[in-house]
């Protein structure tokens, strides 16, 4: 590791008395084009303001809690001291965008002391970054404040105007809508229909609120992106939208009886991170939310490996097969046995084809869904307890398929549905993963299907959050890395707990499927909301476009072929699933070369071109090789994409295999029409990529062989 840290002040203190009363100074920190300014105003309330290039972003803005129903920690404070730092460390993720991260920031603390009887006492943290500023609050012990409740947090984010938004409605339960493009004043969730789980009542989130990561553009061209880091015993934070004002406020989300959180001191926030550049590549390549993370609590860490998998799961989706061993409504024999009705997918014979395809083309995973008794229970039944983790259905024969797997090479990945039956699945969890490591499954898919058990909590409350890291931390015990579906959005912890691979906490690939779908713009807008937090689980890669869905042939992908395939580029994610169907795979094996190429993990990665809603273009090196991807997506606009390949090395030769649209390509008419093209390149050379409406083109890039040289025709 290579490290330079330099003390910049140390703590300025007057023996315990206070150097301001009242309103104070401005405090001004500032590192590169990022200038934050911190002061007290005349009624000692906190506020601080972030400027760009000297270009106003956030506008002064108030700071503070309501906490134990009647105190309020948003005025009367007084400085006691005041501490600085820089730090300029480079440190190596265990996988990852790139192979080392540079964290490069100045810390501002105050610590304040409230003017009140009793006198309470808070820390404010501000960490300035290259690209953007990170703050979060502490609580040091203190005798008057041991264990209490959050009512409200109070932090505010004054804007300059009423930008363009980027955003989805402040669900407490759900991330996985369509984004809404407006500009701020126009935010109002009340006309969008929210996610429902079964028919249970569930609480009516603020109409004004909005989630995190929320991405906005000024209409001086700055791009603002606002989340949180180091989410860890607190709940979520979403955004209420003050509209007349152009203003954010925190919303935290509550549990059953209203309470925020439930704190002990010493306690901390997670940080409030504000990422802005005037350009948009810039906000992809941040790597501030995760620098706000504390390093890696796992020192071995030689068993987490980065994976493509494919899947019995999009039969599943589309109907084809069920989850469900039987047919619980008519498959029931004379003595109320549950009869086999045909369609189970997680049954052994299908689940050797799968492997069967997964070894012949050197896809490492293979994930089975409804393997476990309990799914019939689950949709008739919304009680919970219903799963216990370990008992597989009849037709799935646990010992057969871990032999058959470990003779084909194919590494199991373990699905434990808990149908957000989070108690149960806290009681059961040593004895989930005992049986992991039992039967050889390294990686598991988590799921959270519906309303949270215990009732009145919610997916993203501060006991669920609680409970994701618990699992987290179970699955590391285990040596099992771990994907989260239906979570809270991540906040950048895979730097802590670098076996939290991936998770879902968005709308997915597989709302094609049983919904009218994905709006064409869709991954255009993910990269800079849900992603900036961490990978997702997407589930890219589906060949057969249209005619999918069993009962449903109006259903069809909003992406061309070439598209599904950029996405293993754009979409980042150390697991990527090649969610199709085998069969589908083998009538287009060309194509399906390049999701064979395709790396997981990365040592570079370059933001090429970038407009959130409207296009996103990306080159990564394969970590350890000299393969480059590139992938390049559009919304429903065609347009051209040009790409300089100066990030080749000088003086070599490549073959670049372009997966492109085909010449008539269109995400509604024509979506499986690609073209498959090869060529030499070199650093100077630029491809210029014609992409269809709802389009993309991925290329795989690697050193060129004496006969390729000779063979292939150089591009023009």
């Amino acid at each position: 590791m290579i490290s330079k840290v330099y003390l910049l002040i140390a703590v300025i203190s007057l023996f315990n008395q206070f150097i301001y009363a009242g309103e104070s100074k401005p405090v001004v920190i500032t590192l590169s084009d990022i200038r934050l300014t911190f002061k007290l105003n005349k009624n000692g309330s906190p506020q601080y303001t972030v400027d760009f290039k000297n270009q106003p972003v956030i506008k002064p803005s108030l700071l503070g809690f309501h906490i134990n129903d009647s105190t309020h920690l948003d005025k009367n404070f007084q400085i006691i001291k005041m501490d600085s730092s820089m730090v300029d460390v480079t440190w190596k993720p265990v996988w990852g965008e790139v192979s080392q991260i540079r964290n490069h920031y100045k810390q501002f603390t105050v610590h304040l002391i409230q003017n009140a009887k009793p006198s309470f006492l808070i820390n404010i943290i501000f960490r300035v970054f290259e690209d953007g500023v990170g703050f979060r609050y502490e609580f040091p012990l203190q005798p008057h404040l041991t264990y209490f409740i959050v009512n409200d947090e109070l932090t505010q984010f004054n804007l300059t105007g009423d930008h363009k938004t980027f955003w989805i409605p402040g669900d407490y339960d759900s991330n996985e809508y369509e984004y809404t493009t407006s500009r701020l004043s126009k935010v109002d969730n009340s006309k969008i229909k929210l996610i429902s789980f079964g028919t249970r009542e569930r609480s009516e989130p603020d109409k004004y609120a909005v989630q995190t990561p929320l991405m906005m553009k000024t209409d001086a061209g700055l791009y603002i992106n606002i989340h949180e880091a180091a989410l860890v015993n607190y709940p979520s934070m979403q955004l209420h939208v003050n509209k007349s004002a152009h203003s954010l406020t925190s919303d935290l989300v509550p549990d059953a009886i209203g309470n925020k959180a439930y704190l002990r001191t010493p306690a901390k926030t997670p940080w409030r991170t504000i990422i802005v550049s005037d350009k948009a590549t810039d906000i992809l390549a941040s790597k501030m939310i995760l620098n706000l993370n504390e390093p890696s609590t796992i020192k071995n860490t030689s068993w987490i490996k980065p994976m493509k998998y494919i899947g019995v799961w999009w039969e599943l989706q589309t109907g084809l097969r069920s989850w469900t061993y039987s047919n619980h409504l008519d498959s029931l024999s004379e003595d109320g046995e549950l009869v086999p009705h045909g369609h189970h997918g997680a049954n052994t014979a299908n689940v050797k084809r799968y492997i069967d395809f997964a070894s012949k083309n050197d896809i490492p995973g293979l994930l089975v869904e409804g393997w476990n008794t309990g799914w019939e229970e689950w949709i008739f039944n919304w009680n919970g307890g219903h799963y216990d983790f370990v008992t597989p259905y009849p037709d799935f024969d646990v010992k057969a398929i871990e032999s058959y797997a470990k003779k084909k090479d194919v590494q199991m990945i373990m699905h434990n549905e808990t149908a957000a039956d989070a108690s149960t699945y806290d009681i059961q969890m040593d004895t989930a993963f005992q049986f992991m490591n039992k039967y050889g499954y390294k990686a598991v898919k988590t799921g959270y299907v519906g309303n949270i058990i215990p009732r009145g909590e919610h997916h993203d409350g501060q006991w669920m959050i609680n409970h994701y890291i618990r699992s987290i931390e179970k699955a590391s015990d285990h040596h099992i890395m771990i994907d989260i579906h239906e979570p809270v959005r991540p906040t950048g912890l895979s730097r802590t707990y670098p076996n939290f691979m991936a998770c879902e906490a968005a709308r997915g690939n597989e709302w094609h499927a049983f919904s009218t779908g994905n709006a064409v713009d869709h991954e255009t807008i993910l990269p800079f909301t849900r992603l900036m937090g961490g990978p997702m689980d997407y589930t890219p890669g589906i060949f057969k476009l249209r005619n999918y869905a069993k009962d449903h042939p109006e259903r069809q992908m909003h992406s061309t072929l070439a598209k599904q395939l950029a996405l293993y580029v754009t979409m980042y994610s150390p697991l990527q699933m090649a969610a199709d169907l085998p069969e589908n795979y083998e009538a287009h094996m060309d194509a399906f070369q390049f999701i064979k190429d395709v790396a997981v993990d990365w040592d570079d990665t370059k933001i090429v071109e970038a407009e959130p809603g409207d296009y996103i273009t990306i080159a990564r090196k394969e970590k350890g090789k000299n393969n480059w991807f590139v992938g390049t997506i559009t919304d429903e606009n065609s347009r051209t994409s040009t790409i300089p390949l100066s990030f080749l090395d000088a003086g070599k030769k490549y073959i670049a295999v372009i997966y492109g649209d085909g010449d008539n390509a269109n995400w509604k008419n024509n979506p499986e029409a690609y073209k498959i093209e090869k060529y030499i390149v070199t650093n100077s050379s630029a491809l210029k990529l014609k992409l269809a409406e709802g389009g993309g083109a991925a290329v795989s890039i690697m050193p060129a062989t004496a006969d390729q040289i000779k063979q292939l025709k150089v591009y023009p």
